[in-house]
């Protein structure tokens, strides 16, 4: 076997005591942060109570609300916005005219505030009224009676087609 020439170290290569010292480094640096950690990091592993003894406390903010009451609110609230600007606004321009009359101000206030409110409770009670007319129609389908006289041949075949694409044709045919 031929020997190899011993290979130069080049300039800015580690050499195998640097890497030793390299692993000494990041020891002493784990270990004093482990130590660190010792004294500010606590785990408390033992297992929650699934119900405990401390009644349900009120957040702060909006209390909680039923879907339907919350709808009703954001439509109150919008409303009350629109007419706030309205009024405000038009109650500001008969004031600076100096044409400002408090008994046309007054129905100009009193009628904006009236017409949302107005509007909004017969939308309301017409689509709670649709909405129960649904509810009554699907919870209570017609009966179905058929009557035949003769030779009857019943076929119960459905047909699902899934229809997709920019130009779609589905043809319903029965097979023959």
């Amino acid at each position: 076997m031929q020997q190899l020439p011993k290979q130069p170290v080049h300039a800015g290569q580690p050499t195998p005591a640097d890497r030793t010292e390299v692993r000494k480094l990041a020891h002493a640096v784990d270990a004093a942060l482990l130590e660190e950690m010792a004294k500010t990091y606590h785990r408390d592993d033992t297992p929650l109570p699934l119900v405990g003894p401390t009644p349900p406390v009120e957040q702060p903010g909006r209390s909680s609300m039923s879907s339907k009451a919350v709808d009703r609110n954001v439509t109150i609230l919008t409303s009350s916005f629109l007419t706030a600007a309205i009024g405000g606004s038009t109650t500001a321009i008969l004031w600076a005219s100096g044409h400002a009359n408090p008994t046309v101000i007054a129905w100009i206030c009193g009628g904006i505030v009236a017409v949302p409110v107005a509007l909004t409770l017969p939308v309301l009670a017409l689509k709670g009224l649709m909405k129960s007319a649904k509810d009554v129609a699907q919870a209570a389908p017609a009966p179905v009676h058929h009557h035949y006289n003769g030779n009857v041949t019943v076929d119960q075949r459905a047909i699902h087609a899934t229809t997709r694409g920019l130009i779609a044709n589905t043809r319903n045919q029965l097979p023959r």
